[in-house]
């Protein structure tokens, strides 16, 4: 299996009200992106986490292991731990989920950003929306499909009105799997990518 790339492009949070600029909230730092897998068929949710704790480059990465066959409810979470205790970001996100969608692409899913993947292991879907009910991404559906391994890439994008006109759309991911991330509005607060592992 192919080593993951254990790299960030950004870890910044600029969240809030960026409709004027004199109004954009303080930037903040995501240390750890946490994923929850639980699953259907029950039993204990596994975790997995890309982290950063003193946000100095160096982070730990724990690689993602599923069981074959079998479908998991998958939860996302955002904590900056350089705050004592750890500052959820998750919350802000959820908060202001009409300006933010996480996406799922790599070599190891088939979803919505990605289209057709002959060599995936995983599916993905969304399971929240906003309240224009546009998908969000802090609650998913994995289901896997078969033995095997690839690149599991988390970005959560934050999507803030442009010219006092909303920029987040129901197709959003839709167009990353044609265009990628940089086709994209709005700027990438994190992006984090695990090595995903079915057996």
């Amino acid at each position: 299996m192919r080593a993951p790339l254990l790299s960030v492009l950004a870890l910044l949070v600029a969240c809030g009200d960026t409709t004027n600029p004199e109004e954009v909230n303080a930037e903040e730092v995501i240390t750890t992106v946490a994923l929850s897998f639980s699953p259907a068929s029950g039993g204990d949710a596994r975790t997995f986490a890309w982290a950063d704790p003193e946000n100095d480059g160096t982070p730990v990465v724990d690689p993602i292991v599923l069981a074959d066959a079998e479908t998991y409810t998958l939860g996302v979470s955002f904590l900056n731990e350089l705050e004592a205790p750890a500052e959820d970001i998750t919350e802000e996100v959820d908060a202001e989920s009409d300006q933010h969608q996480v996406f799922f692409t790599g070599t190891a899913v088939e979803g919505p950003a990605t289209g057709d993947n002959a060599d995936a292991v995983v599916t993905q879907s969304y399971e929240d929306t906003d309240v224009n009910g546009f998908p969000v991404g802090l609650s998913n559906t994995v289901a896997t499909l078969g033995v095997g391994g690839g690149t599991f890439v988390v970005t959560l994008r934050h999507l803030p009105p442009e010219n006092d006109a909303a920029v987040k759309t129901g197709t959003l991911a839709e167009g990353v799997a044609v265009d990628g991330l940089d086709g994209l509005p709005g700027e990438t607060d994190a992006m984090v990518e695990f090595a995903l592992t079915v057996e």
